[in-house]
């Protein structure tokens, strides 16, 4: 039932708008102030601090997302490190106790390398339990365990172990308990200053070469090292493009081996050794051809600056049968596990390809005329916000190059340790920081950041970081190996003489005057 009006006699009526009769003016003006209400301007300012307010709580709460989620991935990789060493264990075990019956080596393979296959699972048994590294246990992926497998790489790639010497020394054991604990008293306890070797175990049987592309120097000198290696029953790769050439001026060179598409990826399990003839920047694309383990690289100077090129090519000869006679003296350079997340990913694990890098990784303005702005965390733990043209994170190998450009510090190759160098930072308080390898860095791009900021990686695969985007960076677990000239300290005392001149000056002459007696 419709409501009803009454008037002063008590008789009921119809409500104005019901027949018509509200001012059509009226309801015009009401509803004018209404909207003048609405439109009102709020107070001057608090538009730009909700938006500041909102934004800065989002980067709170995504803070607070990323450090549950880092927990609980930590806890994860945790628990599979544990099942994969215990699978791994085992899986030695059983190689080092029996071949396996199901297998007749002698239908399968010449009796003078069943004798060799015998002769080094002896070994092993004896061996197991003393220090050192093996072959199978560092520089390698994760592969099936079937017997065939493990058989094969024996045949097919050669196998070596790692250790510790010091010359002078008959005892060549790594001492690694730095610190003593006796009498309740802590003391630090000698250190080692030895140098790691490689021994090989087995004969090398495959050499990869790499050369600088566009050198007829390197070109003929790397035909000429083919037909050395070839007299020495050894099997060669090349890159494609080098057969192509190869083959192209001689049929002599059809002999040389190459891969196709993805061949690359499965390369760490045929080749025994690397010989690059070039620069740094040669050395550099050798070690981002192996996503995984690296074998051991021979590095001949033939670019125009060298910290990590020890050997001439003159010397070539006695150079490579030295080093495939072994031991050879080797420098373990670590390298830096990139990843890029973006702003868009749901969880810590919806990242892109990482990339590995041996130099360093910088994160830069590029064509932007703002300075950059970067949110720093070490661990979760916020460290700083870079604002300035960029920051580069280096592995100790990089800091002769762009981190020592921007002002870091030289640092010996084998230390272990992430250089945190900002690049032209607009405060004079900001300095370069060394941090040890174990941290993990992330790199963020704020939400209310002026532009974005561009990452490259070695001086390529240049990515574009939003608002919002991450990059993160740890120690990879897989390091460079690359033999040395005398030793590790030798080798880059005299990089940093005589590529960068390091405090050369004239000596002060002797007739000047003198202190007084």
């Amino acid at each position: 039932m419709a409501p009803e009006n009454f008037n002063s006699n008590g008789n009921a009526s119809s409500l104005p708008w019901e027949n018509g009769s509200l001012d059509s003016l009226s309801l015009a003006n009401s509803k004018k102030a209404v909207m003048e209400i609405i439109e009102q301007p709020l107070v001057q300012g608090i538009e730009d601090h909700l938006v500041e307010f909102s934004e800065a709580m989002r980067t709170v709460s995504k803070a607070l997302r990323r450090a549950a989620e880092g927990k609980a991935s930590a806890q994860a990789e945790a628990s599979e490190w544990k099942r994969k060493y215990e699978l791994e264990r085992q899986r030695n075990l059983q190689l080092e106790n029996k071949v396996p019956a199901s297998v007749d080596l002698k239908d399968n393979f010449p009796e003078k390398k069943v004798e060799n296959f015998k002769r080094m699972d002896e070994q092993s048994r004896i061996h197991s339990g003393k220090n050192g590294i093996y072959s199978h246990e560092v520089l390698r992926d994760n592969e099936n365990n079937s017997y065939s497998n493990i058989h094969s790489k024996l045949i097919r790639k050669a196998s070596f172990k790692l250790h510790w010497c010091c010359k002078g020394e008959k005892n060549d054991q790594h001492k690694h308990d730095v610190v003593s604990f006796e009498k309740g008293n802590i003391t630090t306890a000698e250190r080692s200053s030895k140098q790691i070797c490689l021994k090989w175990e087995s004969p090398p049987q495959t050499v990869l070469i790499l050369t600088k592309p566009n050198s007829v120097s390197v070109k003929f000198l790397c035909a000429e090292m083919i037909r050395w290696l070839k007299e020495k029953k050894l099997n060669i790769y090349v890159e494609p493009r080098v057969r192509t050439d190869l083959v192209t001026e001689s049929p002599f060179f059809n002999f040389v081996q190459t891969w196709k598409d993805d061949g690359i990826l499965l390369l760490h399990e045929k080749v025994d050794l690397v010989v690059t003839l070039g620069g740094d920047g040669t050395v550099l694309w050798a070690a981002s051809m192996f996503k995984g383990p690296v074998p051991p690289i021979v590095p001949f100077s033939l670019g125009s600056l060298g910290f990590m090129t020890p050997f001439h090519s003159q010397h070539y000869r006695e150079c490579l049968k030295s080093m495939l006679q072994g031991p050879i003296s080797i420098t373990l350079r670590h390298r830096l596990q990139c990843h890029v997340i973006r702003e868009a990913a749901k969880t810590e694990y919806e990242t892109e390809e990482p990339i590995l890098v041996l130099n360093e990784v910088t994160i830069d303005r590029g064509i932007s005329s703002f300075l950059t702005n970067l949110e720093c965390y070490c661990d979760n733990s916020f460290v700083t916000c870079v604002q300035g043209d960029g920051l580069i994170l280096s592995t100790t190998s990089g800091s002769t190059a762009y981190s020592l450009a921007a002002g870091g510090s030289m640092v010996h190759p084998q230390v272990p340790g992430i250089l945190f160098t900002p690049i032209c930072p607009h405060s004079l308080s900001f300095r370069p920081l060394i941090l040890p390898e174990y941290v993990t860095l992330r790199i963020q791009v704020p939400f209310n950041s002026r532009g974005h900021a561009w990452a490259s990686f070695d001086g390529k695969d240049r990515k574009q970081l939003a608002p919002g985007d991450a990059l993160v960076c740890s120690m990879s677990i897989w390091p460079v190996p690359t033999a040395c000239q005398g030793d590790s300290t030798n080798d880059f005392l005299h990089s940093i003489h005589d590529g960068l001149h390091w405090n050369l000056r004239k000596t002060q002459s002797f007739d000047g005057p003198r202190e007084s007696s």
